[in-house]
């Protein structure tokens, strides 16, 4: 069967597709910009690449009209956009009215939990989606998840930093939450079992694990697993705004996801309408077994998807490709070349940057702009990378974007989504000279922007020769 689906570059998304293809299904993948998925990796016939954009219905029509089934994966929870709910909205009416003029009988749509009459903004947007969606005339199918749990995860992230990096939490009382997590595998269990599934057309479900834990318990439990003792002492006084900075400072997470996650835990999110466990018999997986099993994948470098690789800022939404060519005219640049004895070893060297790995040189001084950027709202040093040694296009890595990464063209391309006055760009290109060109490129915002370069002039001046000295040696 022909399978459309949606949010094709998106964390489900990404791990739900190796198992429709590996069901024998022909699957068309929507992505706003092509440059960010690569086809290549699957190594299957029965995939195909449409690139559109919800809010635009001419490029709808590119969708297929004899499709079977679709998966609506389209969420905004990591915006900064006041008006998301208004765009959530308005891309559900487009994508209904365009999936009505198919042959698609089913749309299988994943939303969150909902547990009280007043609901936060996030989690009302999802509602008014799932009621557009409700009305068309093909059947829906609604999944509604809480706590995601694998690696890669936005939760499981947040977990790790605050386990991992405090021994001793003065926390905020919404700790004492209840949840009921679920595996991301129990997740795709779920999405891939009700496809045509004729029983669960025009039907919602609740879908968590098999235990009811307290924010609190799953950090103590995390803990526990990873062999790690820690000690919470909840506050009354923490206030949600509090509450988000906190996250915000401690974890690799964003300011806006930070407030939220902290908006959606302040209510129960725990199961209702459980039916769906019965009628597809997914054998559902513990708290503890799906973080040990997360830790699993982080441990061989199978990684599939990560919540950090998600497009959030308005220049990126543009799409990759217009950052790809990079300025000159109105531009400062820091030039670094030398010559290496060993391309292979340079260009491992280049595709191990940031992370764990770190910047070979100077990396205090990295990590000190990491923090500076965390001060004023920016995205910091803490996202690292998904693996510590491949790299593609759209993934993150520190506080740049891989815009372009190639071995054979022996070019790596990144930019900037630190705060700046202005836009950066960082490559490294090894010639057919092998050759190691290092440029930072710079397009100052107003005069802001020009003091912003001399000022840090200076440090870049032994940085960058300090960084380009340590790749290109043996």
């Amino acid at each position: 069967m022909k399978i459309l689906l949606t949010g094709a570059t998106g964390y489900i998304a990404q791990r739900l597709l190796p198992v429709l293809l590996q069901a024998g299904h022909s699957v068309v993948c929507c992505v706003r910009d092509r440059q960010r998925f690569s086809v290549q990796k699957y190594a299957s016939e029965n995939i195909s690449v449409i690139e559109l954009d919800f809010l635009d219905e001419e490029s709808l029509l590119r969708i297929p009209e004899d499709i079977a089934a679709a998966y609506y994966l389209v969420h905004s929870m990591a915006t900064e956009h006041g008006n998301f709910s208004e765009l959530e909205q308005r891309s559900a009416v487009n994508f209904k009215q365009r999936i009505e003029a198919t042959n698609a009988r089913q749309v299988i749509y994943l939303s969150g939990i909902v547990n009280e009459q007043r609901l936060s903004k996030h989690l009302a947007s999802r509602k008014a989606v799932e009621d557009i969606l409700s009305s068309a005339t093909f059947k829906l199918t609604t999944l509604k998840a809480g706590i995601i749990v694998g690696s890669g995860s936005a939760s499981f992230e947040i977990i790790r930093d605050l386990v991992e990096k405090l021994p001793v939490m003065i926390a905020p009382r919404w700790l004492e939450t209840r949840s009921q997590p679920i595996a991301v595998r129990n997740v795709i269990d779920y999405l891939h079992g009700v496809l045509l599934q004729e029983e669960t057309f025009g039907q919602s479900f609740d879908i968590g694990g098999p235990d009811v834990i307290t924010y609190k318990q799953m950090l103590l439990k995390f803990a526990a697993v990873r062999g790690l003792r820690r000690s919470i002492f909840i506050v009354p006084v923490m206030t949600p705004r509090l509450s988000s900075y906190w996250l915000y400072f401690v974890t690799a997470t964003s300011y806006t996801l930070a407030k939220h996650l902290v908006n959606s835990m302040k209510v129960d999110v725990t199961c209702k309408d459980n039916r769906i466990h019965e009628m597809l018999g997914v054998s559902l997986l513990r708290y503890e077994e799906a973080i040990a099993m997360a830790f699993d994948k982080i441990e061989q470098q199978q990684v599939v998807s990560s919540w950090k690789d998600a497009l959030t800022s308005d220049v990126l939404n543009q799409g990759l490709s217009h950052l790809v060519e990079v300025p000159v005219h109105g531009c400062f640049q820091d030039k670094q070349m030398v010559k290496v004895s060993n391309p292979e070893t340079c260009l491992g060297k280049i595709w191990a940057i940031g992370g764990e790995t770190g910047w070979y040189y100077a990396n205090w001084l990295w990590e000190v702009r990491g923090f500076l950027d965390k001060m004023v709202g920016g995205v910091g040093l803490r996202r690292g990378r998904k693996n510590p040694t491949a790299i593609g296009a759209g993934e993150v890595l520190d506080f740049w974007r891989v815009l372009f990464a190639s071995r054979e063209e022996k070019r790596l391309l990144l930019y900037a989504e630190m705060r700046l006055p202005g836009e950066a760009w960082l490559e490294f290109k090894v010639d057919d000279e092998n050759r190691l060109h290092q440029t930072a490129t710079f397009r100052p915002l107003g005069l802001l922007g020009r003091l912003y370069w001399y000022a840090v002039l200076p440090f870049h001046g032994f940085i960058f020769r300090g960084m380009i000295k340590k790749i290109a040696a043996a």
